[in-house]
């Protein structure tokens, strides 16, 4: 019982009438604390050591290898099964039947009549072996005796002494009995330990197929990573997707899941098989199970691709051999082979290699580009490498505007006609202004074509990297038009639009490369232009529509399932210009990576096929000038002028209009009047009389149209 302490304590604090009294407070003890019982103590210690990691590692060491030995035995007892009996040939014929591989089945079945013939055979033989064992035991046993007695008749006679006759027989007769001795002692020790060298055997046996379920395994081991991907593998992945029809479907096949199944295909780094689904599964149903199929499959998500074929309820299933994807894939041929060389038309750009391992190769004939992606990821290695392959043809114009502006495209210097780089407002409103020029000579080929359905013209790529900020450039012009936007009146939108529309029939082509997409900074009438889509990692599924389309996201395109910061420069895409299995609407792509160095030596090799281009680096928007009466002025007096001259001369007229211009700038202006420079003493020059003539044609012309 709980007694009470009662403490007296004296209010001095309180008033003079109540000094006197005394404030009694009861302070109860504290209850003993009870012992815990013996049992409660037990049951925690036992709890304890039951849960101690040691004693889990004892119990699946004992239960593993136990289990070594058990199934050690299964598998012998099945191996010796699979030798006498047809069994193994039976299965094999089921497989065939079941991947509907027909041919396959027959010659199967025709090995399994031939195995049946000779185990006839052999069975036939052993009717007759005892009575021919008897027959030659008595016969070797009979030649054996002779033997050995003509033997001992020679050392008789050989050393005059009779009883050397059966020395030789009573010396094989001591051998046979030493060895019956020797079997005698060492019977008993056999009998002993023969039956743990079998358990032995049966446990090496077990150990070497890993013949235990995965939680005894240790932990190295039972990670699963790397193991092949066999058809029960693959059917025992799908059993245990978490669909209850796909299980079911299963179970009531009777070849447990194994029609379902294609051969299984080496592909590159990986294995390849179609799935054929029962009727009461979707593809997007098992499409939106990856990750919990890639883990079935003992594999990491991105290690696994769901695209769909042609085949109606079919699924293909990539699978990457363990850690295959995370090995380089090598450097790209225009880094190894020096003399390659490019072909706008006929020729494909070495991008990279796809999932298979082959070579993935990009045809740009006359297909508008827009390559979108997180930042730092590889969107500017992987357009760069499609310029530096295109550079080699000598025939191809490029207009970059690089809106990064840290000189991931300054060796395209000598090579590129206009190069913009920089990130401010400023650098936008070039950008846009270049498109706005590639719309016209876009219109000006046009006009051409209409005269001359046969004209051809040399292609111009207009590249615009950072494309969104192009887009959401905030500056408008002295028209209140605004360069960035979505809308009608937006410069860089329209011009873009306009150039997607029809640029590609006289092979003016825009390129883009652009972050993460949404309809603010790259929208939907833009990236719907483009002929060849390609996204590396990307946030959402939302995102990774925008990049590639509803109809290539749908059939298992899946940028979004790409691993941030780990797979730079693995693209997924969609286009008809590059090579893809028959059926699929995309491809994985792992693109080269081409350093700077290497950059700028294919540069270099570029430019040594081009005649001395000047990269204009401003979008000069001066006063106006007349470049054939500034022509006139150059040449001056003199009857005739070499075109380097001439070109010098401009320059010193202006500067900011001719500083730049190039010899066919020069013969562009002049053919466009019918006076195009000759060539004398085996040097370009400009004559005098027909530049006047052209001024004087022209103003003739002028003067007719004011009369009229």
């Amino acid at each position: 019982m709980t007694e009470n302490v009662v403490h007296l304590h004296k209010n001095t604090e309180a008033p003079a009438d109540e000094a006197s009294v005394t404030t009694l407070t009861v302070v109860p003890e504290a209850p003993p604390t009870r012992p815990v019982p013996l049992w409660v103590r037990s049951g925690r210690a036992v709890k304890t050591v039951a849960t101690h990691e040691r004693t889990k590692t004892t119990v699946r060491a004992v239960a593993r290898h136990g289990l070594y030995t058990f199934n050690g035995g299964r598998i012998v007892a099945r191996r010796t099964w699979d030798g006498r009996t047809g069994a193994r040939y039976e299965r094999m014929i089921r497989a065939a039947e079941a991947a509907g591989n027909n041919e396959l089945a027959e010659e199967w079945e025709e090995r399994l009549q031939r195995f049946r013939d000779a185990r006839h055979r052999r069975r036939m033989d052993l009717l007759h072996s005892p009575v021919e064992v008897a027959k030659g035991a008595a016969v070797g046993t009979g030649m054996g005796v002779g033997t050995l007695v003509a033997l001992g008749v020679v050392m008789a006679i050989n050393n005059g002494d009779v009883k050397d006759v059966i020395t030789p027989l009573a010396a094989t007769i001591d051998f046979i009995g030493l060895l019956i001795r020797i079997v005698q002692v060492v019977w008993g020790p056999a009998l002993t330990i023969g039956p743990f060298l079998a358990l032995l055997a049966l446990w090496a046996v077990g150990s070497k197929q890993q013949a235990a379920p995965q939680w005894a395994l240790p932990a190295n081991v039972r990670s699963g990573e790397g193991e092949p991907i066999t058809p029960s593998i693959v059917v025992q992945a799908l059993r245990h997707l978490g669909l209850p029809a796909l299980r079911k479907a299963i179970k009531e096949m009777g070849d447990a899941g194994a029609s379902m199944l294609s051969p299984i295909a080496i592909a590159g780094c990986g294995v390849e098989v179609d799935v054929n689904l029962p009727l009461e599964v979707s593809t997007v149903e098992i499409q939106q199970r990856r990750r919990k199929l890639a883990e079935n499959l003992n594999r990491h998500e991105h290690e696994v691709y769901i695209t769909i074929p042609q085949a109606a309820r079919t699924v293909r299933l990539w699978i990457a051999d363990s850690g295959a994807l995370d090995e380089p894939i090598g450097p790209s041929p225009l880094v190894i082979d020096e003399t390659m060389t490019a072909n706008y038309k006929t020729g494909k750009a070495p991008w990279g290699r796809d999932l298979r391992g082959d070579a993935a190769e990009l045809s740009v004939y006359q297909r508008h580009l827009l390559i979108t992606g997180r930042s730092n990821q590889g969107k500017t290695a992987a357009l760069r490498s499609l310029v530096l392959w295109l550079a080699l043809d000598r025939s191809v114009q490029f207009w970059v505007a690089d809106l990064k502006g840290v000189g991931d495209w300054s060796m395209l210097y000598g090579i590129a006609d206009v190069l913009i780089e920089g990130p401010s407002d400023d650098h936008c409103i070039q950008a846009t202004e270049m498109v706005e020029d590639a719309v016209a000579e876009m219109n000006r080929r046009i006009e051409v074509r209409k005269s001359d359905p046969g004209a051809v013209f040399r292609p111009l790529i207009v590249l615009v990297d950072e494309a969104q900020k192009a887009f959401m450039c905030p500056a408008v012009d002295d028209a209140k038009r605004p360069y960035g936007g979505s809308k009608a009146t937006s410069r860089y939108f329209m011009a873009a639009r306009t150039i997607h529309n029809q640029g590609r029939a006289v092979d003016v082509l825009l390129w883009q490369g652009t972050q993460d997409p949404t309809d603010q900074n790259l929208p939907k009438l833009v990236r719907e232009g483009a002929h060849t889509r390609a996204s590396l990692v990307l946030g959402s599924e939302s995102q990774a529509k925008m990049a590639l389309g509803d109809k290539a996201v749908e059939d298992g395109a899946a940028p979004h399932m790409l691993r941030q910061g780990l797979d730079k420069g693995t693209l997924v895409v969609a286009s008809d210009g590059i090579d893809m299995p028959k059926g699929q609407s995309s491809i994985t792509v792992r693109t080269h990576f081409i350093d700077d160095d290497p950059a700028k030596a294919i540069a270099d090799r570029a430019r040594a096929l081009r005649d001395g281009v000047t990269t204009l680096t401003v979008i000069e928007r001066g006063e106006e000038r007349d470049p054939l009466a500034d022509i006139a002025a150059a040449i001056g007096d003199a009857s005739r002028l070499p075109t380097t001259d001439v070109l010098k001369r401009l320059a010193m007229l202006s500067e900011d209009a001719y500083g730049r211009w190039t010899n066919g700038d020069l013969k562009r202006v002049l053919e466009a009047e019918g006076e195009e420079p000759k060539k004398s003493h085996g040097r370009m020059v400009v004559h005098r009389d027909h530049v006047l003539r052209a001024l004087a044609n022209r103003d003739d012309e002028g003067s007719a149209s004011a009369a009229q």
